[in-house]
């Protein structure tokens, strides 16, 4: 007598299994174009140095009347004083009061020479103590404000600091 065979015994082979270099090598490919055009971005905002003759001998003209609806704030003069010299100079002739008196602490500023549009990272360095949650958090945010009136970009931040380099407050031109 012959026993029934089960669906549970009966022997099937296996597939063979599948390699997995295939995989493998595909993601490591995406990534290596993924890191090209990351790089090649970061080199494209960066607007690297052009070394075509053609283009440099080329006078830049400008158009010195803004466009309906452009509102771009002219910077201060430049090479008259440091960038301090400017700022205060600016906030002098169009601030209110309170910003007046706040930005008669500051005591350096960079990066307000130069507007690229793309990130623009501005410093305002001070007299006063505290960090952003010491007495002075507020006039750190009218000289932010400040800066804000005086320069203008498109992706610009401020970041004002105290004596101690630490940050007062920080804020959009």
């Amino acid at each position: 007598m012959s026993q029934p065979q089960h669906p549970q015994q009966q022997c099937q082979p296996q597939p063979p299994k599948k390699s997995k270099i295939g995989k493998i090598l595909g993601f490591g490919c995406l990534g290596v174009v993924a890191l090209v055009c990351v790089i090649a971005a970061i080199g494209a905002a960066a607007g690297g140095d052009s070394t075509d003759a053609t283009n440099s001998d080329k006078a830049v003209t400008t158009n010195d009347k803004p466009k309906s609806g452009d509102t771009r704030k002219e910077p201060p003069a430049e090479n008259k004083g440091s960038q301090a010299e400017q700022f205060k100079a600016c906030v002098a002739k169009g601030g209110t009061e309170s910003e007046k008196t706040a930005v008669k602490h500051v005591t350096k500023v960079t990066g307000a020479g130069k507007s690229n549009d793309i990130l623009d990272a501005a410093e305002v360095f001070t007299g006063f103590t505290g960090g952003m949650m010491g007495p002075h958090a507020s006039d750190g945010k009218l000289i932010a404000s400040a800066f804000g009136s005086c320069y203008d970009s498109e992706n610009g931040l401020v970041t004002v600091y105290d004596k101690s380099g630490e940050i007062l407050s920080n804020g959009d031109y």
